[in-house]
């Protein structure tokens, strides 16, 4: 961006998606995107990228806060490039200096689903280093009640729950329009 995101107003800011594995950060935040005209960024495959190796292999091999390390650098590294919606993974917006930078750079949004909706949806795919041990549901539980405060300093809230994605999606933009976000052609 040719100005610092902090100074522009809500329509130009990146929109930063934030939530529990399983809320439905990705699938929404395409959704979301292609309904703006943006383009849409997953923040783990951009750490993933960065690091040329999978998220479950940078947690394995170097640890959680290694990883948290790299994410933080990537996501504000994304906040500086053209809008976007961009959505993170789960832990990010829980680190102090990323949920500054988003708190400051981007419009944050905090997809809220309930813990039968998130299990379901992750026990879809094993890719989930945090789920990898043997009551993944009691994680799941432990992680929603660390990091309820961090996700509730977002700038919207909206319920990601087991309906369809297209109804988390129109809830976004009437909260986005409501906070003076008003879609535009995308980055021209």
């Amino acid at each position: 961006m040719s100005e610092d995101s902090a100074d522009l107003p809500p329509a130009a800011r990146p929109i930063v998606l934030v939530g529990l594995m399983g809320a439905g950060k990705t699938t929404v935040g395409r959704r979301l995107a292609a309904a703006l005209n943006l383009p849409f960024i997953d923040a783990d495959e951009e750490i993933e990228k960065a690091a040329d190796r999978p998220v479950s292999e940078i947690f394995s091999d170097f640890g959680e806060a290694a990883f948290r390390d790299g994410e933080r650098r990537v996501i504000a590294r994304l906040l500086d490039e053209p809008q976007a919606v961009i959505a993170l993974g789960g832990g990010a917006f829980v680190n102090d200096e990323t949920r500054r930078l988003v708190r400051e750079k981007a419009i944050s949004i905090w997809l809220k689903a309930d813990l039968d909706t998130l299990m379901e949806r992750v026990s879809r795919r094993d890719t989930r280093p945090l789920l990898q041990t043997e009551d993944p549901r009691a994680v799941m539980a432990d992680l929603m009640a660390r990091r309820e405060a961090a996700y509730a300093e977002a700038d919207l809230q909206i319920a990601g729950d087991a309906g369809p994605h297209a109804t988390a999606v129109q809830r976004i933009l009437d909260a986005l329009r409501d906070y003076g976000f008003e879609a535009t052609s995308g980055n021209d």
